[in-house]
């Protein structure tokens, strides 16, 4: 028996995530990142400085996953990626998506910050840097998809 939906309904997710950014700006004064998370738990593990509650939000989200995955039925571990890993030979989709990963990485280091910081932290403080951040990642995944919609016939 699955507990735990497909995905929350955006009008449930939207306001949780919004009250989260909220929250942790009163209750600490700290603006929420995943990506500064990831990097202060690699602080954490080579023993240099970090921010221990960043570590503890990583570790959280981790586990939640793990748990989200278990109440979900269990852990599935294959190679399928669904649409895209039916267009494209496993030979060229594991490069293809560490190549992604690689650049999306970059991307979130070189602009201060992710999605989650950029866009749900600094566009609510009314950041110019994170309006552009979030004006330009939002602009290319819409030509992304746009373009992969060409490419593919529609199929992706």
């Amino acid at each position: 028996m699955d507990l735990l939906p497909d995905r929350l309904a955006w009008y449930i997710a939207g306001p949780l995530m919004g009250l989260t950014v909220v929250g942790l700006y009163a209750l600490a004064n700290k603006p929420l990142g995943a990506t500064t998370a990831y990097s202060q738990a690699f602080s954490f593990l080579r023993r240099q400085p970090f921010d221990p509650w960043r570590v503890s939000l990583f570790a959280g989200l981790v586990a939640g996953a793990f748990v989200a995955a278990l109440l979900r039925g269990g852990l599935s571990w294959n190679l399928d990626y669904g649409k895209l890993g039916d267009l494209v030979p496993l030979a060229a989709l594991v490069p293809l998506l560490l190549g992604a990963g690689f650049v999306m990485g970059y991307g979130a280091r070189w602009s201060g910050g992710c999605t989650s910081g950029h866009g749900l932290r600094g566009t609510s403080s009314l950041s110019p840097a994170s309006l552009a951040a979030t004006g330009t990642f939002m602009a290319t995944a819409v030509a992304v998809t746009a373009l992969l919609n060409v490419v593919t016939g529609g199929d992706l």
